[in-house]
């Protein structure tokens, strides 16, 4: 009987242990918050301050097209900046007077040269640059971009751009007139054509405060994001200054380390909320809605008349032997009219979810076009809880 007793004393230990974790584990799955598998992470919601692009933007030429290049006389841009450019190599093309003498290659193109500087670039990065024709080339494929400065809004150097352009379409035509287009031939890129040459200077170390910029600015999001980074660092680090933007003073144990900072900060999960809106495109037919809209009780009515007109011309020919008979023509017209009177009207109860008034809207068999109507009609009847934008 002992010795039971002494196996049973030996086992009882890790079976309270093993007991004890699965209700630990049971309570955190019961305490865990319904939302945070579809929270997003404050990354991906919002921005940091200085953490931003800059653009960048020059003219240059692009040399080596196959005579698809800017006509001279069309262009007077691009025969100033060749004959300047040549003139810069040591090449004289002006006679006596300063005018330029005849000059019409056809493997010239004037270029705006874009680009956009990633923050913390420094000096000898590489980055994309893109090319657009300004005057009337045909196609930049095959091209070469000479060295063109690219200047940011403050009117300083901040890149140099040089390469082979690579364009994502073509042209092509024949000795009678015809042509073929594929894509947009008078734009391309260069992948790493650019490189830095000017940093921009921003320093992060020594920050004690940083602002978090939402993305899609909400009274309701920018608390949460705050409560998320006061619960993380357990105290009032983080309050809301705005709907866009939330200030959090930099902790002691992260002085100097900022970074390490918004590595924690940014993997928070919030769940971001929205204002209940219906945008609609009207030039492409898009109706995009929130989940939160809803609309009181209304009925909702969809026809038009419809009157089609079908003429067919018949001959009418005389009689065989027949003495004064000629052949006419004569016109067989037949007329339809739809009045609309085989829809009905449709009562769309209080406050629907987004997928009953889908249904009920899709029930009336309507198409994208009338469907903004009716919307248009609903929120100035007052039953539409949203906002309608119209792009």
């Amino acid at each position: 009987m002992t010795r039971i007793l002494a196996v049973q004393a030996t086992y009882a230990a890790p079976l309270r242990a093993l007991l004890l974790s699965t209700l630990l584990f049971a309570a955190a799955l019961g305490l865990a918050p319904a939302n945070a598998f579809g929270a997003s992470r404050i990354k991906d919601i919002a921005d940091f301050e200085g953490v931003r692009d800059n653009m960048l933007i020059g003219y240059g030429l692009v040399v080596g097209l196959n005579g698809t290049g800017d006509k001279l006389t069309n262009a007077p841009f691009t025969k100033e900046s060749l004959a300047g450019m040549l003139e810069r190599l040591g090449v004289n093309i002006r006679d006596k007077t300063g005018a330029i003498t005849t000059l019409d290659p056809k493997n010239v193109a004037a270029v705006m040269v874009t680009a956009v500087l990633p923050p913390f670039s420094r000096q000898g990065t590489h980055i994309d640059a893109s090319i657009s024709a300004m005057g009337d080339a045909r196609d930049l494929r095959g091209g070469t971009l000479l060295v063109t400065p690219l200047i940011g809004a403050d009117g300083e150097v901040y890149a140099v751009g040089q390469g082979q352009v690579a364009t994502g379409g073509f042209t092509a035509s024949g000795a009678s007139g015809s042509s073929v287009t594929k894509g947009v031939p008078t734009a391309g890129r260069i992948a790493n054509g650019a490189i830095v040459e000017r940093e921009l200077p921003f320093e992060m170390a020594h920050m004690e405060t940083v602002k978090v910029s939402l993305r899609n600015p909400d009274f309701t999001t920018s608390r949460r994001i705050a409560q998320a980074v006061n619960s993380y660092l357990g105290g009032d680090m983080a309050r809301p200054i705005d709907p866009g933007t939330v200030q959090i003073m930099v902790p002691p144990g992260y002085r100097g380390n900022v970074v390490g900072l918004l590595t924690d900060i940014e993997q928070l999960r919030v769940e971001p909320d929205q204002m209940a809106r219906v945008v609609i495109d009207e030039t492409s037919g898009t109706i995009v809605m929130g989940e939160n809209v809803r609309i009181s009780t209304v009925a909702i009515a969809q026809g038009q008349l419809t009157i089609r007109i079908t003429e067919t011309p018949q001959v009418s020919q005389p009689s065989p032997f027949s003495e004064g008979g000629t052949t006419t023509t004569v016109p067989r017209t037949d007329i339809e009219v739809d009045d609309g009177g085989g829809k009905k009207l449709a009562v769309v109860p209080h406050k629907v979810t987004l997928q009953e008034l889908v249904e009920g809207l899709n029930s009336l068999g309507i198409g994208p076009r009338d469907l903004i109507s009716i919307l248009q009609a609903i929120k100035a009847a007052g039953a539409l809880q949203a906002d309608l934008e119209v792009l």
